[in-house]
């Protein structure tokens, strides 16, 4: 019995031996991994600024390009109206110089076949 018990023991301070070794305080990092540390997030700051920058840039960009398209669809807009106007009067002028003359013809025709007619009662009396 004397084997198993000192086994037991064997394996209980290897495993506490183990246990105190994992839990102890972490090293301070070295200096040259803290300036690495340090450069690197320079670095990383100074990417973040650049794309930063660049972000504001492209958003001024769009808000130009974005003007500019606003004033170009306000201008074709304008002029759709001119030619909508332009066009609904030429209509207008096209059915008057094609009614008018239609009408005065109709008017013309109708005294004529009132004249005809009047001359055709006295005819026939």
């Amino acid at each position: 019995m004397k084997k198993p018990a000192w086994k037991s023991l064997v394996i209980s301070i290897g495993f506490g031996v183990v246990l105190i070794a994992g839990c102890g305080q972490k090293e301070a990092p070295s200096v040259k991994q803290s300036r690495a540390i340090a450069a690197e997030n320079m670095e990383l700051q100074k990417q973040l600024d650049r794309s930063n920058a660049r972000i504001e840039n492209l958003k001024e960009q769009y808000d130009e390009e974005l003007e500019k398209q606003q004033k170009l669809l306000e201008k074709c807009q304008q002029e759709r109206d001119q030619w909508k106007a332009k066009s609904r009067q030429s209509v207008r002028d096209q059915v008057k110089s094609v009614l008018d003359p239609v009408m005065a013809d109709y008017t013309r025709l109708r005294e004529e076949n009132a004249r005809l007619k009047t001359q055709l009662e006295v005819l026939q009396k």
